[in-house]
Order: structure tokens, then sequence, then C-alpha cells
């Protein structure tokens, strides 16, 4: 059995034997979607207790450590912490009572062990996933395109990593969510994360990654990059068109 799914059936035998917790759910690779699962993956989980009992989880790590010494740990949030077991399974988790799971998005989720009296339906969520304000062509072309305007001001300003970031980050995950509704989802697609697996979903010459991140030196390429990008593919309104290009030529990238 692969490490990660074999840690988490020996977490949940032994959260088994305590009688105040109430189930275990893999999540992602290690939840619905193991199809997925290889040497890279996370061990992603959530620990669901009695109502009184959460802080014991939260608090105290013995049953974290119980099937292999921890290299390293610590809380990441108030339910949850981030670990390193000396094998080489990196874990993360949240201890939750099964009215928080009711308040959690989550997807892809699987019971691994659920006590007889635990309550039916935990490996759906009742929450609803993220979403962006609108999901259509409209809103990810011109979130785009004034992810780049604003960009290239923070450029010329001086502040590169604030560009970098309205660059090579904003825009890009507007570009992936505009190749999502033209060519559909891609396998596995992360709700939460654009970019996961996006380079197995397109290929490089319909999505030129390495162009439009191509580091903190280099906001200007990048943007016309992204810019041409969209203006071939989508129809640019003139005036945040005409303001892009004016950056870029003040720049010196764009002719």
């Amino acid at each position: 059995m692969q490490p990660t799914l074999r840690r988490l059936d020996e977490l949940a035998t032994i959260l088994a034997d305590r009688d105040d917790t109430l189930a275990v759910l893999g999540l992602g690779s290690a939840g619905a979607q193991r199809a997925r699962l290889d040497e890279h993956s996370d061990l992603d989980f959530f620990v669901i207790v009695e109502d009184d009992a959460r802080w014991r989880y939260v608090e105290r790590i013995d049953w974290l450590e119980a099937p292999c010494p921890l290299l390293f740990s610590f809380a990441h949030e108030r339910n949850g912490r981030k670990a390193l077991y000396a094998d080489g399974v990196y874990a993360e988790y949240l201890v939750l009572t099964a009215t928080e799971l009711t308040r959690i998005p989550f997807g892809a989720a699987r019971v691994v062990w659920r006590r007889a009296d635990a309550p039916a339906g935990l490996a759906q969520s009742e929450a609803p996933m993220p979403r962006t304000p609108y999901d259509t062509v409209d809103f990810h072309l011109n979130e785009a395109l004034t992810n780049l305007y604003v960009g290239l001001h923070r450029e010329l300003r001086g502040e590169r990593l604030s560009a970098a970031r309205f660059i090579q980050s904003h825009a890009v995950d507007r570009v992936i969510s505009l190749m999502r509704l033209s060519s559909g989802d891609a396998p596995y697609r992360d709700p939460f994360d654009v970019t996961r697996r996006v380079e197995r979903a397109y290929p490089a010459d319909v999505l030129p990654l390495a162009a439009m991140v191509p580091g903190y030196a280099h906001n200007a390429a990048a943007a016309r990059t992204i810019f041409q990008w969209l203006g071939k593919r989508y129809p640019v309104q003139p005036g945040i068109g005409a303001a892009v290009t004016a950056l870029l030529t003040r720049l010196g990238d764009y002719s």
C-alpha cells in the first residue's frame, strides 16, 4: 500500500479505539481522488470528534505520533496542524465537530472510518464551494486586463514584487479560468486553486506558462505575453487595451 494511505489507515485504527471520536475523512488524493496519488502527494484529512473533545485532539498529538515519530509539526490554524513524519509522509489536518464540519466547504472526501452512530453524509459538504463573483468570460477577461494595468503601474513605481503578483499570479489565474471555460474542466480540478494540474490539462503551445510566469525581474515581458494572448482570443475593450499598451510602451516592452 502507498505510504500515505497506509498512514491514514493507521491513524484511523488508532482513533477508532477512542470513545470521543466519530470519524476520519480522507481528502483529495487520500480521499475520493486516489487515482492521482503519487510519491509527491500530501496526506490531507479531517478528524471528527465529539463536541467536548476537540481541544484534546488539537492540543495533544499523542494520537498523531503513534504510528510513526514526527520530525516536525506546528499549528497552522486554530483547529489543525501540519506535520512531517520521519518516513517522509507529510500531513495536514483539521480536528472538527460534526457541526463544524457542516460549515466548511470541501470536496473529494472519503470516509476512512466512522463510528456506527456517527451522522450520515459526513463525506458531503453542506457548505457552498468558493466561487468567483462571476464565472464568465467577460469577468475573467476584464479581471486579467485590470490586473495587468495595476501590475504595470506597480512596476513603474518600483513595487516589483507587488507587480509580479498582479501580473504573474492574479492575471494568470484569470487566464487559466478562461481556458477552463473554453476547454472544459481539467481532470481533478481543485476548486480552491486554479493552478493545480494545469500543465497536464493544457499544452505549452496553447497556454505558454513559461512566458507568462518568467519571474520577478520580467514583469513587463510577462504582461506583454498575457496581453497578446488575450488579444488573440477575446475582444479587448479599446479603453483598457490602449491603457495597458501605453504602460507597456513606457516600460519599453511594446511596439
